[in-house]
């Protein structure tokens, strides 16, 4: 019902990319530099500053952007209110999620709530937990599920669970043969690390940290970019990692890998986030009750 102009020039200045925002977007570039062109000439002003590489709002833009926000606000709200008075649960759901819990949590949850709402059309967002927290926090998607504590100021987080990290590696591997580890005992190993801004990689860094063990002291050989990953390097015997049970169930019971408990333990609190001032739908509403119901199977 809102202005598309208006759409994406919000997208805009939210991601100060033309490129970021047309993938948000699903538009080309082109496009949505010219939607923005439109905008401008209707309003006879400059909205974005453009120079060396980068966009800013001008002092016009900031203005747009602050009216843009509560205008598509209450246009969502406006089309969620309507279709509830139909009285079923439906529509859109966007949902986003750090990659271990869009792997291997979410997906039966979906299935099983659109299942009992057909009416419903799920999206599954996949990034890691600070991507997540960024697009809920620009209203990008209604909820995220993340693996870390939220940063972000204008959100709201509710615990789902608790999940366990423990070390993995090969059968093979040195320290396969221990019934539990603690950090000094892994530390001299080949370690195969999650990549900057994974939530597990957060819990993981801080977990050493408090055992009195350095950045420096860490022989990290790798870096990946999901769970799936990180098990598929684990299984040809380069190194151990630290990963969640949740993600290495199927992997332990098939025995291409072992699970060895930390020693302290370490678990971590898996969050829905959502903003705080968002209108929150029936549909949503009823999406997070399901969820933090079937979320409680995966507690340790």
């Amino acid at each position: 019902m809102a202005d598309r102009r208006l759409q994406v020039f919000h997208a805009v200045a939210k991601q100060l990319s033309f490129t970021k925002a047309a993938e948000v977007l699903f538009m080309t570039q082109p496009a949505v530099t010219f939607q923005i062109k439109q905008l401008e000439e209707h309003f006879n002003t400059r909205l974005f500053d453009r120079g060396h590489g980068r966009i800013t709002l001008t002092p016009a833009g900031d203005l747009v952007l602050e009216y843009a926000e509560r205008i598509l606000g209450l246009s969502s709200e406006m089309d969620i209110r309507l279709a509830e008075m139909t009285g079923e649960v439906g529509g859109s759901l966007l949902v986003g999620a750090s990659t271990t819990i869009a792997e291997f949590m979410l997906p039966t949850i979906l299935g099983e709530f659109k299942s009992k709402n057909p009416q419903v059309r799920p999206r599954l967002i996949v990034g890691n937990s600070e991507t997540i927290e960024t697009r809920v926090s620009e209203h990008a998607i209604d909820i995220g599920f993340i693996e870390s504590p939220s940063h972000q100021p204008n959100l709201l987080t509710e615990e789902s669970c608790v999940d366990e990290l423990v070390v993995i590696c090969s059968p093979k591997f040195p320290l396969a043969r221990y019934k539990e580890l603690t950090p000094r005992q892994i530390v001299e190993f080949p370690y195969v690390s999650r990549e900057p801004g994974s939530g597990t990689r957060e819990f993981t860094d801080a977990y050493l940290h408090q055992a009195g063990i350095t950045p420096d002291q860490i022989h990290t050989v790798i870096e990946m970019g999901s769970p799936v990953a990180v098990i598929g390097v684990v299984e040809t015997g380069l190194g151990f990692a630290i990963a969640s049970r949740a993600s290495i169930a199927n992997a332990a019971c098939m025995g291409s890998i072992v699970a060895i408990p930390l020693k302290p333990r370490l678990t971590r609190a898996l969050s829905m986030v959502y903003p705080k001032e968002k209108f929150r739908s029936r549909l949503v509403s009823a999406f997070v009750e399901y969820a933090s119901h079937r979320l409680k199977n995966f507690a340790t």
